[in-house]
């Protein structure tokens, strides 16, 4: 169902000043940030009490937000009007998800099962495909999050995260699954790699590890071929902390990058400078841009799924 509670906005008020008023006492670059990007709106509680949320992704046909709750072993929707259904209740740990537009998969959900493999669900029937579940005959250690190019290639990430001791892969890394079903690691060994993402022009792949502060970019010179692997930015840090990383991530149309972390969703240009912070009232774990004009942020923090407007739209995927 949707949020009636008369207080929500009331509450996420409170929120979004103390978090202003904490970031701006421990995080003073929030405050100098060049051309900064900032809510429009007010952040607010969609609905709480679940356990763990990830992987938002919108279904701009159909207007329907899906999104994970890990530990529940579920996967939710969020139509048009509001209303809050289940989708699956036996999702083997679902986390990050993507509503392919085009191609082969075009229509359907592509999501990582962190229980060790990348699958397809058809959203009318529900029906399950195996994409992929072990790289040189061994078991994915947890996918993690993933996102589909204009050729049909999957890239996503195998990081510790519920995953099997000792790891089954021996490293965490990136790989990608080819649309004719061959998988090679693109990667060498990253510290928890998480969120993945590409650029508006496909051209770069961005890698957000979590155990470090330091974000990855690589160069792609052709479906599932990486050079380099350079950092992109560092993330700030909450006070005290070092070496703190991030978890999800979407990108606009311009480019720009939302990345959860620690301290909330830390906006940061194509150059890599930072551009802004949204907070909220939960760590955030993963984001994803959705309505009509795609403006709309949503965010899965911990046990409430959040939205916010933006002023830039969001990229749609492949």
């Amino acid at each position: 169902m949707s949020n009636t509670n008369p207080f929500a906005k009331f509450t996420a008020l409170r929120w979004l000043i103390a978090g202003v008023l904490l970031t701006a006492a421990t995080t003073p670059a929030i405050a100098h940030a060049e051309k900064p990007i900032s809510p429009v709106g007010l952040v607010e509680l969609v609905r709480g009490d679940f356990q763990f949320l990830e992987g938002p992704a919108y279904d701009a046909t159909s207007g329907t937000l899906y999104f994970s709750d890990i530990p529940a072993n579920k996967i939710y929707t969020l139509d048009a009007q509001g209303k809050i259904g289940e989708f699956t209740d036996s999702s083997n740990h679902t986390n990050g998800i993507v509503v392919a537009t085009k191609g082969k998969f075009q229509g359907k959900l592509v999501a990582c099962q962190m229980d060790g493999q990348i699958v397809t669900y058809d959203p009318k029937t529900k029906a399950v495909e195996v994409l992929a579940d072990a790289y040189d005959g061994k078991r994915f250690n947890a996918p993690n999050d993933l996102v589909v190019d204009a050729a049909g290639g999957v890239y996503f990430t195998d990081p510790l995260f519920r995953a099997p001791e000792p790891l089954p892969q021996g490293i965490q890394a990136v790989y990608y699954r080819a649309a004719d079903a061959t998988v090679t690691r693109v990667t060498d060994a990253i510290a928890a790699p998480n969120g993945v993402a590409l650029s508006p022009d496909g051209k770069r792949l961005y890698v957000i590890p979590s155990q470090q502060a330091e974000m990855l970019v690589y160069n792609v010179t052709a479906p599932g071929k990486l050079d380099g692997g350079e950092v992109f930015c560092s993330l700030i840090q909450p006070e005290g902390k070092s070496g703190t990383g991030g978890d999800g991530m979407v990108v606009d149309v311009e480019g720009n990058l939302y990345i959860t972390s620690n301290l909330g969703v830390q906006i940061v240009s194509p150059a890599g400078e930072f551009r802004g912070i949204v907070q909220t009232p939960q760590i955030p774990a993963n984001v994803t841009f959705g309505d009509a004009d795609s403006k709309t942020l949503y965010i899965t923090a911990r046990t409430g799924l959040y939205k916010v407007r933006m002023p830039i739209a969001g990229l749609q995927p492949n």
